[in-house]
């Protein structure tokens, strides 16, 4: 099994990211660390926790991370997308653990120091505590086996600007110190999270699942596709966040995934938040380029959906190995 650290803001595709992390038989989930993006760092440790108590896995730990970003303050995130608790007003049962004394940067540290070159990281917020977490240990890009990113829209358009996408977009700085940064990182760009789709069935089925944990995700997806009419004219939505999780488990086959140069604009013009991939290479069949290490996934071989419907009605296995522990702070 893969020994993996999630950074999240939980909010509802998260909440189905995490979903899947717990079922993946390839992902050892050894901790988690949130941010502020859908909802402040704090609420989407709440949620977190909650979801894990849901999901019978209370003993992985949680690590409150960054509240604002590098240049900005957090704005209250997207209520309107996820809901002003994160999870469409979904009241889940409290979980008794709290999150640990350490920072999710801390946490990342030092998972990254016990598991040396095996660690992936899987990043679906805001880059703010990967930043951070450089800043604390420089050599992190050479612990961390990989990072896989959900971020950014290489040619397509951006959903809080023109060309930003939210994850990028909230913190350009932590994402342009995180992209620059000499690791092997997968990103899971918009181009292939908005061109796989969960429909009102699939909803349906969760809803109608003997798991509580899926219930709770189909009664989330009511109020996430309800923004996504706006956008599809239909009820559904987009998979971003799960379907950075199944790239970074290695559990979906690639149709076109070009590594190639990446670079964040930080500028505070029209193109702040913007990832300039480099695919001018698109009419050769992308060939190499020296000193590249950023693999961007803009196609699948098969749809998403059937994969990820699997994962979520199949039943949360119990943690196989004892995860060490670490005393909750307040």
């Amino acid at each position: 099994m893969l020994p993996f650290y999630l950074d999240c803001d939980t909010g509802i595709d998260d909440a189905l990211a995490l979903a899947y992390l717990l079922a993946a038989p390839e992902a050892r989930l050894l901790g988690i660390g949130t941010v502020s993006g859908n909802v402040a760092a704090a609420t989407g440790a709440v949620n977190t926790l909650d979801l894990l108590r849901l999901a019978g896995r209370p003993e992985i730990p949680v690590a409150v991370g960054a509240h604002d970003f590098q240049a900005r303050a957090f704005d209250g995130g997207a209520p309107h997308v996820h809901g002003a608790n994160g999870i469409g007003g979904v009241a889940l049962p409290k979980a008794e653990a709290a999150p640990l004394a350490e920072s999710a940067a801390e946490m990342l540290v030092r998972l990254a120091r016990e598991n040396a070159g095996e660690l992936r990281v899987l990043a679906i917020g805001p880059l703010t505590n990967i930043a951070e977490a450089l800043r604390l240990e420089p050599r992190l890009p050479e612990l961390v086996a990989e990072i896989t990113i959900m971020g950014g829209a290489a040619m397509v358009p951006g959903n809080i600007s023109p060309l930003a996408e939210a994850n990028i977009g909230n913190d350009p700085e932590a994402a342009r110190e995180v992209l620059a940064s000499p690791w092997n990182i997968k990103l899971v760009p918009l181009d292939v999270t908005m061109s796989n789709v969960l429909e009102e069935e699939h909803r349906l089925e969760l809803l109608a699942s003997d798991s509580p944990l899926a219930r709770a995700l189909g009664e989330m997806l009511g109020y996430y596709y309800r923004f996504y009419e706006g956008i599809f004219g239909r009820a559904c939505s987009a998979m971003h966040d799960p379907l950075a999780a199944a790239v970074a488990v290695d559990a979906v086959a690639l149709r076109t995934a070009p590594v190639v140069h990446v670079e964040v604009d930080a500028g505070d013009g029209p193109g702040r938040g913007q990832t300039v991939c480099d695919l001018r290479g698109v009419h050769l069949g992308y060939p190499e380029q020296p000193g590249a290490h950023c693999q961007v996934v803009l196609e699948l071989e098969e749809d998403f959906a059937p994969h990820l419907m699997a994962a979520l009605l199949a039943p949360v296995p119990a943690a196989s190995v004892p995860l060490a522990p670490v005393a909750a702070g307040a």
